[in-house]
């Protein structure tokens, strides 16, 4: 690419540089103002933690990074995680003092894009940022991207996995030909017992082998039913999967690779929900109509905003809705001060037949029907800014029922 169109580029970027030495900031810097003019700068001298990088503005601040793997690398490689669980998308070239394939695998493997040896030369850069502008015009229309849909349990027994896998087959129905059923819960996942089904990988392999994925490698991990591609979770809980903390490689890959994604999670709290919730279009929260998963649902539309995640992406779906039992829909939306997206009626015979049988829920039954309806708002409606949300009134929802004092 001209350096002409790399420099037109440069307005498109908010640029973070790293490094607690003096000498590499000062000999990228002019670089940087020579060869991207337009960029905004921000330079931290210290290693940041997580906190310091969500003041900088978490998925509003800066959206390309250099980072210094000379001074330290061990804490560099740490800060990459961090980076990206608070933006995804952001894009991550790494300095180093020479080509070692060893921290070049590491930092590709924890999300860097790109890397840049030291001494620093002009034409380096420029090369290593024509590719860092690839993945970007890629990530923009350069290619047919997928929707990615998260679904979020406010808490078990929600149903937000029936919903999934129903959601699923509903896109199969609708003429979808390339669809992604991923159970991406770690711990809890059930939905090899939902569809029985078994294989011999997991999410765990596409994330071993994220450095080196292709289509061959993909279609091998995944269980296929159909147009739908299944990726399953562990079918035993080990140490490993309490220290994962970044799923955005694989929620990357789908994107880029189907019309449809559907990622099921066991809770929105934690690294790893928040990189699949903040690599999603849709981030489906489902709560029921009940008390108990309302005051969840509150917690969880707060955790979430207060880690960054765009609340105009949240879509709160209540669950098993009868007017006879629970709250009405009326009063959950002025105690959650959010709107609900859709509501599925409480169908149990129907659902539970469903189960047992390990087969989709028909559509013409009552939840078919209204499942369909949110298959089409999840796939057609455009994402929308929201207003921030109020503080919540679910702690005082009783008092809506408390008799008057006399």
């Amino acid at each position: 690419m001209p350096r002409a169109d790399i420099a037109a580029l440069s307005g498109n970027w908010k640029a973070l540089l790293i490094s607690p030495n003096k000498a590499v900031s000062g000999e990228l810097s002019p670089i940087l103002s020579r060869n991207l003019p337009n960029t905004q700068l921000f330079e931290m001298p210290t290693y940041p933690s997580r906190h310091a990088l969500q003041e900088l503005g978490g998925a509003h601040g800066p959206n390309l990074c250099f980072l210094d793997l000379i001074s330290d690398a061990d804490r560099g490689l740490a800060v990459i995680n961090e980076l990206r669980a608070v933006q995804a998308s952001i894009k991550i070239l790494v300095l180093l003092s020479a080509k070692n394939p060893d921290i070049i695998l590491r930092a590709m493997r924890a999300g860097a894009a790109e890397f840049l040896v030291r001494p620093f030369d002009a034409d380096a850069f420029d090369n290593a940022i024509d590719r860092i502008a690839s993945l970007e015009r890629g990530g923009k229309g350069g290619l047919a991207l997928g929707k990615v849909i998260c679904m979020v349990p406010a808490k078990g027994a929600c149903g937000a996995t029936t919903i999934a896998s129903n959601l699923a087959q509903h896109y199969k129905r609708v003429g979808f030909k390339k669809i992604l059923l991923a159970d991406l819960d770690p711990l809890t996942g059930t939905l090899s017992f939902l569809l029985k089904l078994k294989s011999s990988y997991s999410f765990t392999d596409a994330l071993q082998r994220s450095h080196s994925m292709d289509t061959d490698i993909w279609k091998g991990i995944v269980t296929s039913v159909g147009p739908i591609d299944v990726l399953l979770s562990p079918e035993t809980v080990n140490d490993g999967l309490h220290d994962l903390v970044d799923a955005s490689a694989i929620v990357d890959f789908a994107r880029s690779f189907y019309e449809v994604v559907i990622l099921d999670t066991g809770t929105p709290y934690g690294d790893w929900n928040l990189s699949i919730a903040r690599g999603a279009d849709h981030v489906v929260l489902v709560s029921t109509n009940e008390l108990p998963s309302l005051q969840a649902a509150q917690r969880a539309l707060d955790y979430l905003e207060n880690s960054l995640v765009e609340m105009g992406r949240i879509r709160l779906v209540i669950n098993r809705y009868s007017k006879e039992h629970g709250l009405s829909r009326e009063v959950i939306e002025t105690a959650l001060h959010t709107d609900i997206f859709h509501v599925l009626p409480s169908d149990y015979e129907n659902v539970q037949r469903a189960l047992i049988e390990g087969k989709p829920v028909p559509s013409s039954t009552d939840f078919g029907k209204s499942l369909t309806q949110l298959g089409d708002l999840l796939a057609l409606r455009p994402k929308v800014a929201a207003a921030p949300r109020k503080s919540s009134a679910i702690s005082t929802l009783l008092s809506l029922f408390a008799k008057p004092a006399k």
